[in-house]
C-alpha cells in the first residue's frame, strides 16, 4: 500500500496517470512541490524543472509558479541553488552546515551550489504546450517566460563565465552532488583524492529514512562531500576563489551536454521575445559547448568523457554520462555510433534487463552496484529526459520504445526514485516528485509523434 492507501500494482494508464497526480498533489506545500516526502522535503534544482514540466500536463499555473519560487532563490550572481529548502526541519545537511545565510536572497535559505541547467528546456516544452492549447494558460506562459527570460539567461550567463569560461566548451563541477549524479563511478578517483580535514560532526539523516544502507553512499563518501562545503563556506562561494582552494574540480560532459541543449532552447525563446542578440550568443554558446562534449568521445570506447581539472585526467568510465551527445551532438556520425552501444549487449539490450532501459552505468561493469543510487540502478527521469532528446531529433521509433519499456517500468505503483536493473524492484524513496512528473509526460504523449 501507499502513503494515500492505493494498492499496488497498477492496472491501467489512467490509474498510473491518476497515482502521478496524487503523488504530486501530496508533496505540494503550496510554494513548491517537495522532491520526495520525508527523505527529500525541499526543492531540488533540477528536480523542479522537471516537476514543472509534469505539472504543465494538468495546471500550467502552477507549473509556472514551482519555477517562479525557484527564481526567488537565485543569488546575485546569476547562479541558481540547488536546494531551496523548505521549513520542515530534520534534513542533513541544513541551511547552517551550509553556511549561506549571507549570499542567498533575503528570506532565502539555499545550497551554495548549482545543479545541471535542465529549466530553458523545460520552460520551452512548457510553453509550446501552453500555446497549442491556447486561452488562458497560453497567454500566462509567454506572459512568464517573457518576464522571467533575463534572470534565465543571467543563469546561462552564469554557468558559461564562471563554471565553462576557459574555452574548453565543458562546464566544471566542484562537487558530485552538483552533476545530480553524486555518487556516480564516474568521481571515483577525484574523490579518492579528496583528504577532509577538520570538520563538525555530524549525523546524517538519509540512513534513517532508507535503511538498507547499500542504497546509499558511506560515511567515508559523506565526510568527503561535507569537506567539499566547507571549503566552498570557507572562501564565501566566492566563484573567484574557489578554483585555487578545491580539491575535487571535474568537467562535466554530461551537465555541459545538458548546457547546450538548454542554451539552444533559451535561444528560441529569447528570438520569440525579439531578443535576437541573446538569440544570437545562447546559439553560439550551444555550438561551443555542442563541440566541448564531442570532442571528450574516446575512439576506443565510443562513449564521452569527463576530465579530472586538478591531475589533467580523462575519466572514461561506462556510465550514463558517456551518452553526453545523445543530449547535444549534430554530428550524424558521433550520433550513431553512440546508438549503437546504447541498444549494445552492455546497456539496453542486455536480455537480462527487466526492461530494456539504460542503468545507471553499464550492466556488464565490473564495479556495477545495482541497488547502489547512482552506481547502476535505472533512472526514470533519466530514461525521459534521454528519450525526449531523441524524440526531438524526431526519433519517433526510439521515443515509442522508451515510452512502452519506461510505462511498464512505473506500472509497479511505487514512483521509486530509481529501480534495480534486472529486477525492477523500485528502491531509494518511493513516491517521488519527478518519477511522478515524467510519467505524467509519457501520459500526456499520447500521438508519440
Amino acid at each position: 500500500m501507499s502513503a494515500n492507501g492505493d494498492a499496488y500494482p497498477i492496472q491501467n494508464l489512467d490509474e498510473l496517470g491518476r497515482r502521478a497526480r496524487d503523488v504530486l498533489a501530496a508533496n505540494d506545500l503550496g510554494t513548491m512541490v517537495t522532491a520526495a516526502p520525508n527523505l527529500y522535503p525541499h526543492m531540488w534544482s533540477w528536480d523542479a524543472a522537471f516537476v514543472a514540466a509534469g505539472l504543465s500536463t494538468m495546471n500550467v499555473a502552477r507549473a509556472l509558479r514551482e519555477l517562479d519560487y525557484l527564481l526567488a532563490a537565485q543569488w546575485t550572481s546569476g547562479m541558481i541553488p540547488h536546494i531551496v529548502f523548505s521549513d520542515v526541519p530534520g534534513y542533513f545537511p541544513d541551511v547552517e552546515r551550509w553556511g549561506t545565510r549571507s549570499a542567498s536572497p533575503e528570506g532565502v535559505q539555499s545550497s551554495g551550489i548549482c545543479q545541471p541547467p535542465v529549466h530553458a528546456t523545460m520552460l520551452r516544452r512548457i510553453v509550446e504546450r501552453a500555446t497549442a492549447a491556447g486561452g488562458e494558460d497560453a497567454g500566462l506562459a509567454v506572459e512568464f517566460a517573457r518576464r522571467t527570460l533575463p534572470q534565465w539567461i543571467r543563469w546561462h550567463e552564469w554557468l558559461r563565465s564562471s563554471r565553462g569560461g576557459d574555452g574548453s566548451g565543458l562546464l566544471t563541477i566542484y562537487h558530485g552532488w552538483e552533476s545530480g549524479m553524486d555518487n556516480s563511478p564516474r568521481f571515483d578517483g577525484p574523490y579518492s583524492r579528496v583528504q577532509p580535514g577538520e570538520m563538525e560532526p555530524f549525523v546524517r539523516t538519509d540512513t534513517l529514512k532508507v535503511t538498507d544502507l547499500s542504497q546509499r553512499p558511506s560515511d567515508e563518501e559523506y565526510s568527503r562531500y561535507l569537506w567539499l562545503v566547507q571549503q566552498m563556506a570557507d572562501v564565501e562561494f566566492d566563484d573567484h576563489r574557489l578554483p585555487d582552494v578545491m580539491d575535487f574540480q571535474v568537467k562535466d560532459v554530461f551537465m555541459s551536454g545538458i548546457f547546450a541543449a538548454a542554451n539552444e532552447d533559451l535561444a528560441v525563446l529569447a528570438e520569440q521575445f525579439g531578443r535576437q542578440e541573446d538569440a544570437a550568443t545562447l546559439r553560439q554558446w550551444a555550438q561551443e559547448f555542442r563541440e566541448g562534449v564531442d570532442a571528450t568521445v574516446d575512439e576506443r570506447t565510443g562513449l564521452a568523457r569527463d576530465r579530472d581539472v586538478l591531475t589533467g585526467e580523462w575519466i572514461g568510465l561506462p556510465t550514463m554520462a558517456g551518452f553526453a551527445p545523445l543530449i547535444s551532438t549534430t554530428s550524424q556520425s558521433v550520433l550513431e555510433r553512440q546508438l549503437e552501444i546504447f541498444e549494445g549487449p552492455d546497456w539496453t539490450g542486455d536480455p537480462r534487463l527487466a526492461f530494456p532501459l539504460p542503468a545507471s552505468t553499464s550492466t556488464t561493469y565490473e564495479g556495477l552496484k545495482p541497488r547502489q543510487y547512482w552506481r547502476g540502478p535505472v533512472w526514470p527521469v533519466m530514461n525521459w529526459y534521454l528519450a525526449a532528446c531523441l524524440r526531438s531529433r524526431g526519433d519517433v521509433k526510439r521515443y515509442r520504445k522508451f515510452r512502452e519499456a519506461s510505462l511498464a517500468q512505473l506500472m509497479e505503483g511505487h514512483f521509486g526514485e530509481y529501480y534495480e536493473p534486472f529486477t525492477g524492484e523500485p528502491l531509494g524513496s518511493m513516491d517521488q516528485s519527478w518519477t511522478a512528473a515524467v510519467a505524467l509526460e509519457w501520459l500526456a504523449d499520447t500521438d508519440d509523434g
